[in-house]
């Protein structure tokens, strides 16, 4: 998956990191919220980029003596990431949300079930909406993210408004129907 490189890749370009300093930024900057991206496939990740030559490892005494492997971009790392910058970004956009599986089956459901699952969506949006707003404020006056960073985090708070403001016309729609 080209996503999961190019931010493994983008990471590393900033600094030599371990797969575990990469799984804790992922997290951090909320990525797998927008991103299919899990811990396992991180460290997975870290290993292909390595046997395509893209990623080198050096192994360094960690914190308790364990040895820890420490990644850096080589020059076709370089080359790979930008190759991808512009791949990605000359791609149409997509947004895959899970939920529309249910959106797009929900009239195979008597009208109760279908308000049931609606709720249940509009509470996970709800609640991602708030865990977005906890994070900007965290975030906002921190001037170690970059202006890039932020960004995201704008456009995520924005899509997450406008998800809730879509969920409630479904729900409303649904209900007329019944009604009808």
């Amino acid at each position: 998956m080209a996503a999961i490189d190019l931010i493994v890749l983008g990471m590393l370009k900033k600094e030599p990191l371990s797969a575990y300093d990469i799984q804790k930024l992922v997290e951090y900057r909320n990525i797998s919220k927008w991103v299919k991206i899990s811990t396992p496939s991180i460290y997975k990740k870290v290993i292909q980029l390595e046997e395509k030559g893209l990623i080198s490892r050096l192994t360094v005494l960690g914190e308790n003596r364990a040895d820890k492997a420490i990644y850096s971009l080589t020059n076709t790392g370089e080359k790979e990431f930008e190759k991808l910058m512009e791949e990605i970004s000359d791609n149409p956009i997509r947004f895959f949300l899970d939920f529309n599986a249910v959106i797009v089956n929900i009239n195979y459901l008597p009208v109760k079930q279908q308000k049931l699952c609606l709720e249940k969506i509009e509470k996970n949006v709800r609640t991602l909406k708030l865990q977005m707003e906890e994070n900007m404020n965290k975030k906002q006056d921190n001037t170690t993210i970059p202006e890039s960073g932020l960004a995201v985090l704008e456009q995520q708070y924005i899509l997450t408004q406008s998800i809730e403001k879509w969920i409630v016309s479904v729900k409303e729609r649904i209900i007329k129907d019944e009604r009808n």
